[in-house]
């Protein structure tokens, strides 16, 4: 699903418009993609499977050293030359050692390594390497380390738990913001802070700033005499923390998420505003304006960026993906280039949008509404009668979008229930329209067919009054017409990928590579234990194939969610590379972000590249301008997209708990979606999740089996991962995003 104000990210980005038929594609510029592609090898990644898997083998054979010939047979590593280039490759990181007799062994920790502190509690720290686990610091040993510092770690030591070490001392004291809300009572002022720290800090009266009881608050952590960082100075008041909007406002400022435009930017994009399509764009471009050509998105979206239009061919279909041509309005290196770089992504709230982009480009020059001049940069594809991409291009082109479509309003005639009046809304692009649906659904089979996995949804809408409270919890569904819309945009994505490919020129790819092979035998033993089949995942390097067999296996029951996330959490995270790694989700070889450029910075780098490719440059001239640049894009895209998730996840749990606040008392039916030694999670139908303390589980003695479950030692009751339980909620804290749930009891 594309964004808007009240929508979820959508992960693969939207197509465009169809490409014209053929006899029209002599008209306008651009570049054809070959019938057939050559496979192009790129660098590997800084971790390949092969080396995860050869470290996995060697860790269960233990310290003794392996035979490089028993290694590979171990590692399940078939190709003997990706074997010895793994090795070879963690030879060089010094990750394993070779001995003379081909002995493999893995390497000890180094004694220093540098690490960011990414978590403080009041006895102990975590501190986060470029590469590997979290490292346990204890208290006594943090040298005065705080949240945010880089700092150089000494005796590194392997335990059963995970790796420790000591501060020897800080690198950089870091730069995070910190917020958290204030609590008054008889022995003083005192504040909790957000994320990461995991203690109260003491405020002296005369550091309060003016803050009451409850507010939500913008801190500068102090040291005491002794050192520790046990107090805190208020710097900002942003309101109380009992709405969430108001905790939106904090969680904005703590991701450093940039909300304001400087005047330079905002006098530029004014400007860009004012222009218009000209004779010399429609002489320079492909001239679509008489196709029947139409957008598809939520009722209150106001940023359109893609539009689409699909006809059959002798030969099978001809989609076209027209998308704003935003690199045509932000040039490299101006203002507003610069200012959409450092943002990355446009980030969505509830009640709110943080645009990458001034509306004045975003929901005006570049939107492409309906019954106007728009300027377009297409993928223009062909396929077989069995979705073959059997050809592509990307040119400049200009369009005039028909139709401002609705996702509501096409599922209604993709279900055959829509009104005349919706039907001869539709009428100029019906066509059109239900030959992209057709194409779609031969797509979406081919996805299933190749492995594509099925990760339900557990994104929210949240409904909000008048006066920004949240009134209502609505999980998000993809229906028909959401569906079309992301399969036409896959299609896009990967063409841009493969003429990225073709030419040999730098690019921004989007990733997601292989799970490690630990975290797969981990969810295997989870997996196990729900009684769940999982057989396929324990043979060797399980594709994305596997992984769907088993997420089709539960879908629909009470298993479904936590199954989900279990699979999501041994997953990788997809981010953006300069090197094609593929797609394991999507179980795809070459895959990219084409089709959002107006929320998405990846997507104008790539158009930026794609345009100078289309134009006729030379390839050697755009593999010297963008080699750097589209390695530095995607570092930085990445980075800002966890920075946007962060905020957008951690203001959903504020309005999740303000509309539960509302509700107390109401007893639900929820699923256990995860179980701590201290208690339970449990996940509602509307979304929300919030916790079951044992405690509150009258004369009940549990006993915790560290993993997925509690055994009542008295009366044998079990509460387990994905068992259903009855609960009421109990308490909503909107400050901390917390919700508690108390058990229904017979």
């Amino acid at each position: 699903m594309r964004k808007n104000q009240n929508s979820a990210r959508k992960s693969s980005g939207r197509p465009g418009s169809r490409p014209s038929g053929s006899h029209r594609r002599e008209n306008g510029g651009g570049f054809a993609g070959p019938s057939s592609v050559e496979s192009y090898q790129l660098p590997s990644a800084a971790v390949t499977i092969e080396e995860k898997l050869i470290v996995a083998a060697l860790k269960r054979c233990g310290g003794d050293g392996v035979p490089s010939r028993s290694l590979q047979r171990e590692s399940g590593v078939t190709s003997k030359d990706a074997f010895y280039q793994a090795l070879h490759s963690l030879e060089e990181n010094g990750e394993v050692k070779v001995d003379k007799d081909h002995w493999v062994k893995l390497c000890p920790p180094s004694r220093e390594t540098e690490a960011k502190l990414v978590s403080l509690s009041a006895k102990f720290g975590f501190a986060r390497p470029g590469r590997g686990e979290d490292i346990f610091i204890p208290g006594r040993d943090l040298n005065g380390a705080f949240v945010g510092d880089t700092v150089l770690l000494c005796d590194l030591q392997k335990r059963d738990r995970g790796p420790s070490g000591r501060v020897k001392r800080v690198v950089k004291r870091g730069m995070d913001k910190l917020t958290g809300t204030v609590h008054m009572d008889e022995a003083g002022a005192r504040v909790t802070p957000d994320g990461p720290v995991r203690y109260d800090m003491e405020v002296p009266a005369a550091l309060l700033g003016g803050a009451k009881d409850g507010d939500k608050v913008l801190i500068q952590p102090r040291q005491d005499g002794r050192g520790d960082w046990s107090q805190a100075e208020v710097k900002l008041v942003f309101g109380t923390g009992d709405r969430a909007r108001v905790c939106a406002d904090a969680i904005i400022e703590r991701c450093g998420i940039p909300t304001q435009f400087s005047p330079e930017v905002l006098a530029q994009a004014e400007e860009i505003a004012q222009m218009t399509v000209t004779q010399q764009d429609l002489d320079q471009r492909l001239d679509l304006r008489d196709e029947p050509i139409f957008t598809i998105d939520s009722a209150d979206a106001k940023d359109l960026d893609d539009a689409v239009s699909a006809f059959r061919t002798a030969d099978g279909y001809s989609l076209g993906v027209h998308i704003a041509d935003v690199s045509h309005y932000v040039k490299a290196g101006t203002p507003i280039d610069n200012e959409a770089y450092l943002r990355g992504t446009s980030v969505y709230f509830a009640d709110r949008v943080i645009p990458m982009l001034p509306e004045s480009l975003s929901n005006g020059v570049c939107s492409l509404n309906a019954g106007t001049e728009k300027l377009t940069f297409s993928a223009l594809m062909d396929f077989d009668q069995e979705g073959n991409m059997t050809g592509y291009r990307f040119c400049k082109t200009v369009i005039n979008s028909k139709v401002r479509g609705v996702y509501s309003e096409v599922n209604d005639i993709l279900y055959g229930r829509a009104s005349q009046e919706i039907l001869d809304k539709y009428a100029p692009v019906m066509d059109s329209l239900m030959t992209a649906k057709e194409l779609a659904d031969i797509l979406d089979a081919n996805c299933k067919a190749r492995g594509q996995m099925d990760l339900s949804s557990d994104e929210t809408k949240f409904v909000l009054d008048e006066n920004g409270v949240c009134v209502d919890l609505q999980p998000r569904t993809q229906d028909l017409a959401e569906q079309l819309i992301e399969q036409l945009m896959i299609a896009a994505n990967i063409a841009a990928a493969k003429t990225s490919l073709d030419a040999e020129i730098p690019f921004l790819y989007r990733v997601h590579e292989h799970p490690a092979p630990d975290r797969v035998v981990e969810l295997c033993d989870l997996l196990d234990r729900l009684s769940v089949r999982c057989g396929e995942l324990k043979k060797g390097d399980p594709g994305a194939k596997e992984f769907a067999a088993v997420l089709d296996r539960v879908k629909g029951g009470s298993k479904e969610s936590v199954v989900n996330s279990r699979i999501l959490r041994t997953m990788d995270k997809a981010r953006y590379d300069h090197r094609e790694l593929g797609h394991f989700g999507l179980a795809l070889k070459e895959y990219s972000h084409f089709t959002s450029p107006i929320r998405r910075y990846p997507d104008t780098s790539i158009h930026r590249i794609l345009s100078d490719l289309a134009a006729g440059e030379d390839r050697e001239a755009i593999r010297k301008r963008y080699s750097v640049f589209a390695e530095e894009s995607a570092i930085e895209s990445s980075k800002n997209e966890v920075r946007a998730v962060t905020g957008e996840r951690d203001a959903e749990d504020c309005y999740t708990a303000e509309y539960m606040r509302a509700h107390l008392g109401e007893e639900h039916v929820g699923v256990i979606n995860g179980v701590t030694p201290k208690g339970i999670f449990v996940k509602l139908a509307n979304n929300a999740e919030g916790f079951v303390s044992l405690s509150d589980f009258e004369g009940c003695d549990f006993e915790f089996d560290g993993e997925i479950l509690h055994r009542d030692l008295r009366s044998g009751r079990v509460l387990m991962m994905g068992q259903e339980i009855e609960v009421i909620v109990a308490g909503a804290d909107v400050a901390t995003g917390r919700v508690d749930f108390m058990p229904k009891e017979p």
